[in-house]
């Protein structure tokens, strides 16, 4: 018989909370039939179905009420002792971990943490830069204080606000960017022409902002003749080809900031033509503290400071 493992505790109090399989499988980040399987081991392991699995809302049999209560019990107990020993480490370093998608670490966390210190004062910081999914399973697994993601409204983030808060820190523009030529006009100039395509460097699949960018693209009311060239996960990597001249990309403004400043990219689209443009927030986002304890102290006093400074801390 495999042991038991914490995971599926949390599972199994989604499940009865929510009483919905297709619903906690979204809010735990797992597919519903691995969802499924982890509910199964557990019941494996407690030797009786501890679901009805004949009516729905799904129910809990009674075995199962009694393994809920003791499950939140083992879980509170366990969260209460990975919060000491966290405060032991965290209090020794001060510390404030962030889990950033690799496209905000490049381009929004530098100069964002630069204005913090001056704004809040200096504090150490450890950077875990990961894709998106990543990052929010990092929060998940508590392996971070704080996640920094974008949000836009068709892409959400399925955090449970029950237990994850949120402060935004401000807006980011997606928008499509190319090389200029000599007189200072764009290589390649939206929408372009059924005869003429034009080269367009794109997101690999289930990039967040490649999600975003084909959102606009969908909804641009115009025909448009894109020619899909080069694809990788990174803004970074677009970027750089954009540079060269390869194509068109859509990337947030913080990417391209200085390259706009020095004319080695320009929009790819006419000012008139706004809906090639997609305003996205760039969201924190923490576990709510459990009882008196703050946990990390440092990253507590930040997000405090965060929430009185609401929006309009990114960098311009």
């Amino acid at each position: 018989m495999a042991g038991m493992e914490t995971k599926w505790l949390e599972d199994f109090v989604s499940l009865a909370e929510t009483r919905s399989f297709s619903r906690s499988a979204q809010l735990r980040h797992v597919t519903q039939p691995a969802f499924s399987r982890r509910i199964q081991a557990l019941e494996a392991w407690a030797g009786t179905d501890l679901v009805d699995r004949s009516s729905y809302p799904t129910r809990l049999t009674p075995a199962g009420k009694t393994m809920y209560d003791q499950a939140l019990e083992m879980l509170q107990s366990l969260q209460s002792t990975r919060t000491m020993l966290r405060s032991h480490v965290s209090a020794g370093k001060g510390m404030v971990g962030f889990a950033v998608p690799h496209t905000l670490a490049f381009t929004f966390f530098p100069a964002w943490v630069s204005a913090l210190h001056e704004q809040f004062g200096p504090f150490k910081s450890r950077l875990i830069a990961l894709n998106v999914h990543d990052a929010v399973m990092r929060l998940v697994e508590g392996g971070c204080d704080l996640l920094i993601a974008y949000h836009h409204s068709s892409q959400p983030l399925q955090l449970d606000a029950n237990k994850y808060e949120m402060v935004s820190l401000g807006q980011e523009l997606l928008a499509p960017y190319s090389k200029p030529d000599a007189q200072g006009r764009p290589l390649y100039a939206l929408p372009g022409t059924a005869g003429q395509p034009l080269p367009f460097l794109g997101y690999a699949p289930g990039a967040y902002l490649g999600r975003v960018t084909e959102l606009i693209l969908k909804d641009a009311g115009i025909p448009i003749h894109l020619d899909r060239v080069y694809e990788t996960d990174m803004a970074e990597g677009l970027k750089a080809m954009a540079l060269e001249g390869h194509g068109i990309a859509f990337l947030p403004f913080s990417a391209v900031r200085k390259e706009l400043e020095s004319g080695r990219l320009v929009q790819a689209a006419p000012a008139e033509l706004t809906q090639f443009q997609m305003p996205m927030d760039v969201r924190a986002y923490r576990e709510k503290p459990v009882g008196k304890d703050g946990g990390n102290s440092v990253a507590h006093a930040l997000w405090t400071f965060l929430q009185e400074q609401g929006a309009g801390t990114l960098p311009t």
